[in-house]
């Protein structure tokens, strides 16, 4: 099977190579990306897969069995748009569109397509963890589910500060970034729709008046500063070179959002960039009636407390997979729609949730209001 990709960055090769150690017989065919240095050294790298400056000129020039979107994030959407009409399988990047105008703009061609062999790269959902709280919830062992918090505090934050992702207007912000995947296993776990947010964001840590475009290495304060890469030989100094107390970085630091279910149940929802090593968590309670579902993805641990007795059940899951096994989930996911063989488990229609519902969490924090999620 033929693969065409566009946009040839670092986490869509990941996504590449669980497919390949899937199915060996799944080959890059050809690659769409802006930079010629990149289209170079592809060619160079492997003889057998052509690459090309525009979506269009891929298209008309090979016949392929499905396509990757892993370009940055703000052209989601246009390069979206563009494969849709093939009828082609896709494997899109979240978040699938980074502003309201694209999203409504991602919704309508997407209906008119008709294309609904679309993978959404949210690998939380097909979790082993999430899937076992998701078969727990929906056997009423716990009752309905009333109240869900969850929390996700990133030990990685620098990323987000320290190289490209520093840009909001190729970002949209840390909702879509981290919260959007958040969003989508909560939806899927409830199997019901949000219908209101109102959400708060903090910069309290990652902004200063250092130079715009300062980098580590020329920094004064590059051996003093614990964000600083100047030093390290891991490959953070080329890929995070800038320094996250500079004027120009973007993003908030944390935020936090309250989400109204259909049935009047909310979720309570925070997120936070600063944290590091053991304060890392990810995971989220869900309170029903009868019980109490809590699980973390970094320790692996599902636990399960029943209210009216003693009984308290653990579940233990291992593995250093991408996205805890996910990734290698919605690969095969992939292959198996170029075979015809299965629907999408995370649809387009999921990531169009979770777009909106992000996007009106950060409209909510800048304007003080709560936001209703519908599409008018």
């Amino acid at each position: 099977m033929k693969i065409g990709v566009i946009g040839y960055g670092a986490r869509i090769r990941g996504v590449i190579g669980e497919v390949q150690k899937l199915s060996p017989d799944c080959q890059v065919a050809a690659v769409v990306d802006v930079n010629p240095e990149k289209r170079q050294k592809i060619e160079q790298e492997n003889a057998e897969v052509r690459t090309f400056e525009t979506v269009e000129d891929m298209l008309n020039g090979l016949k392929l069995d499905g396509i990757m979107i892993g370009t940055r994030c703000s052209q989601h959407t246009p390069m979206a748009l563009k494969a849709l009409p093939t009828g082609l399988p896709l494997f899109l990047e979240k978040p699938v569109a980074t502003n309201m105008k694209d999203v409504r703009r991602l919704k309508e061609g997407y209906e008119a397509s008709g294309n609904r062999n679309v993978v959404v790269s949210f690998p939380l959902r097909v979790t082993s963890l999430v899937q076992i709280v998701k078969e727990i919830v929906d056997s009423g062992k716990i009752g309905t589910v009333e109240h869900v918090q969850a929390v996700n505090n990133v030990p990685y934050g620098s990323v987000y500060y320290q190289n490209w992702y520093r840009d909001e207007s190729e970002t949209g912000g840390l909702f879509l970034q981290k919260a959007t995947h958040d969003f989508d296993y909560i939806n899927y776990v409830l199997g019901t729709r949000p219908d209101t947010v109102c959400a708060m964001m903090s910069k309290q840590i990652f902004k200063g008046t250092k130079p715009a475009g300062l980098k580590c290495v020329d920094c004064d304060e590059n051996r003093t500063c614990p964000e600083s890469t100047a030093f390290r030989t891991d490959g953070l100094k080329e890929a995070w070179p800038f320094c996250c107390y500079a004027e120009d970085t973007g993003n908030e630091d944390s935020g936090s959002a309250l989400i109204r279910y259909e049935s009047g149940m909310h979720v309570s929802y925070s997120q936070n960039f600063f944290a590091r090593n053991k304060a890392a968590a990810r995971g989220a309670r869900f309170l029903g009636y009868k019980g109490t579902i809590d699980f973390d993805f970094y320790t692996g641990l599902v636990k399960v407390f029943m209210h009216h007795s003693t009984r308290v059940e653990t579940y233990e899951f291992s593995g250093d997979e991408g996205h805890f096994g996910g990734d290698t989930v919605l690969a095969r996911n992939f292959i198996d729609l170029m075979q015809g063989q299965a629907e999408s488990v995370s649809t387009l229609d999921d990531g169009l949730l979770s777009a909106l519902l992000c996007l009106k969490a950060k409209e909510s924090a800048i304007s003080g209001t709560f936001q209703q999620i519908d599409w008018e």
